[in-house]
């Protein structure tokens, strides 16, 4: 017996959370920035010309679905890339690619027997 759930009510998949965080540009840049290795809140904040407690709430967004991690030693903050949450992004695209590309070709199977009538 399945139970059903108000859509209203039910919490939104994590990969809602990562496609949010990454549909900002100031958050892709950090992302990316990351990638190449851990980095401070001033370090990271530095090519944005924000002001901190702006910028700060970007890496909360960040944090908060899982796609940075960050740690504390004395006053300094320091981030690091979290890659495991990029793949639940990447294995829902992959799903989507796999779709529409068996749709496609059913689309094409189609078109071709049209062509094959007209002749």
């Amino acid at each position: 017996m399945t139970v059903a759930t108000n859509p209203q009510t039910a919490s939104p998949p994590p990969v809602d959370g990562i496609f949010r965080a990454l549909a900002d540009p100031t958050r892709r840049r950090v992302v990316e920035r990351l990638n190449r290795s851990p980095a401070s809140v001033s370090e990271l904040a530095e090519p944005f010309g924000m002001a901190l407690p702006s910028f700060v709430e970007h890496l909360k967004v960040l944090e908060g679905c899982g796609l940075v991690r960050s740690q504390k030693t004395g006053r300094v903050r320091t981030y690091q890339l979290a890659p495991e949450p990029l793949k639940l992004a990447e294995n829902w695209l992959a799903e989507q690619r796999t779709l529409w590309e068996r749709r496609l070709d059913q689309f094409d199977a189609y078109v071709m027997t049209l062509k094959e009538k007209d002749i």
